[in-house]
């Protein structure tokens, strides 16, 4: 009984150690427009909650004067797939007749994706991004509605 219980528990914390749910640090670096002009080093950070494989929910503060007005949106990326179908006929004793496989493949090079948000004051953040296939890295540019334009990095 012993044995199964430390068993379960290395099993665990291997798996626990594991890069499954990292999360990802999206920072926004203001490079045009007004926000620029009176805030130059401000970086905003970005959270980034219930992350799936190819998205998430997000949210932000942008700087303004007075109230703070929060934004929450989405970040998207698309990664290009290869299904392969196999069929045949199989005359094993364990599979005899027909053969059906299929296989759903991930493929290399870079991904694009955008990010959309709303804030409490009705401005709209939208942007695109790429990123590298199997990284959990990427950059791109994002504007909004109040005419700035910020630097995406991850």
């Amino acid at each position: 009984m012993k044995r199964t219980v430390l068993t379960a528990l290395c099993l665990a914390a291997t798996l626990s150690g594991c890069g499954g749910n990292k999360a990802v640090n999206l920072r926004l670096y203001p490079i045009d427009g007004p926000l620029k002009e009176s805030h130059p080093a401000e970086i905003i950070a970005v959270k980034v909650r219930n992350q799936t494989t190819a998205s998430a929910d997000i949210s932000f503060v942008l700087p303004t004067p007075g109230k703070k007005n929060r934004c929450n949106g989405t970040w998207t990326s698309v990664a290009p797939r290869v299904t392969e179908k196999e069929r045949g006929l199989s005359l094993t004793l364990q599979s005899t007749g027909g053969k059906l496989n299929k296989s759903v493949t991930d493929v290399g090079g870079v991904n694009s994706g955008e990010i959309y948000a709303v804030c409490t004051d009705g401005t709209r953040v939208q942007g695109r991004f790429i990123t590298g296939s199997g990284t959990e890295s990427g950059t791109g540019t994002v504007t909004d509605t109040l005419g700035n334009t910020y630097k995406l990095l991850f």
